[in-house]
């Protein structure tokens, strides 16, 4: 099992298995806001436009830390109803978090669009990438979400999620691509150094360097870093 240093590490490293994509001109999104700063890194890799999509966990009421489903921008949800059912949660409580989370996406997702419009998918390769998978919710609501504005083809890469995980996010992909996954997983935090809590701010501002970014960003990473023994 490898240990990260921290996102922009698991960003180079990803790229480095993506590359192969370069001349398919693809569009990276990241989900916010773990996922920036690894998009960030695979966007400069492959010379490609860095966009942002903000996906909101729905938690059980009793058990926050446990998704239920989640929502994104478009009106996208995606239920676990296995999990729904199991924690015996009822359409009123369903409704509110719903609600409450909804109201977060909104005004995050106006601030991010003030600085970055929403990028043009139609016709498109998209590239989703975030900081890792867990219950596989947060990935295919991106997924379905990129997919409904018109890309043609998906990919969605991660540096790390649990051992089965395809089956988790199902045909929300047209392609998965992950670094490794490890038996013992209990939570993506585990598998980095440094894993602190991204901000608003912080995905602004990636979202300004990326727009003047190119490959040799990640190749000075790499080099200020040294060897990897990841692929």
């Amino acid at each position: 099992m490898a240990v990260y240093a921290d996102r922009e590490e698991a960003g180079w490293l990803l790229a480095v298995r993506l590359a192969r994509l370069r001349d398919e001109h693809p569009v990276v999104v990241g989900l916010a806001r773990g996922g920036v700063p690894v998009a960030f890194e695979v966007a400069c890799a492959l010379g490609a436009p860095l966009d942002v999509l903000v996906v909101r966990k729905l938690g059980v009421p009793a058990q926050p830390e446990l998704a239920m489903g989640a929502i994104s921008e478009g009106g996208v949800r995606v239920l676990d109803e296995a999990i729904v059912r199991m924690a015996a949660v009822t359409d009123a409580e369903l409704e509110a978090v719903e609600e409450r989370e909804r109201a977060l996406l909104e005004a995050r997702a106006a601030r991010f669009r003030a600085v970055r419009p929403r990028a043009e998918l139609s016709g498109r390769l998209v590239v989703v990438v975030d900081d890792g998978v867990a219950t596989g919710a947060t990935a295919r609501a991106a997924c379905r979400v990129v997919r409904a504005a018109g890309a043609v083809r998906v990919v969605l890469a991660v540096p790390v999620a649990p051992s089965g995980w395809e089956a988790a996010v199902g045909a929300a992909a047209d392609e998965l691509v992950c670094l490794q996954t490890p038996r013992w997983f209990f939570a993506v935090g585990q598998f980095y150094e440094e894993f602190p809590q991204v901000g608003d701010g912080e995905v602004v501002d990636y979202l300004e360097r990326a727009a003047r970014c190119g490959p040799s960003t990640g190749a000075a990473a790499r080099a200020r870093r040294g060897p990897s023994a990841l692929p």
